[in-house]
């Protein structure tokens, strides 16, 4: 089976969530991106516990192109610590993989 990557990540707004999905597709360093509806986080920080509401937005891309695309996400991220979780996965789909390949491509 081929392997794709999946990055990941939250932010407090939809509409940074969209940027971010839509800057990563038209430069071709993911082959799509889904923004997730509205999800409660609840974690440390600054020496308290915090909540909020956060949008969670997930790449497909290439695994040559994932230090790139973690490199983009980090550049446009609003958080001062932002969460990028990057996952290698095996694709059940060869021509999947094989689009996710073709699609990040500059």
């Amino acid at each position: 089976m081929e392997q794709i990557c999946v990055v990941t990540t939250v932010v407090d707004a939809r509409s940074v969530a969209d940027l971010l999905a839509a800057a990563a597709v038209a430069g071709r360093l993911a082959a799509c991106a889904q923004v997730g509806g509205q999800v409660d986080s609840t974690y440390w920080w600054r020496s308290g516990v915090e909540t909020s509401t956060e949008w969670s937005v997930q790449f497909k891309t290439a695994p040559d192109r994932a230090e790139a695309l973690v490199d983009q996400v980090r550049s446009g991220h609003p958080y001062e610590v932002p969460e990028i979780l990057l996952s290698r996965v095996e694709c059940g789909d060869p021509a999947y993989a094989a689009w996710v390949h073709e699609q990040t491509r500059p």
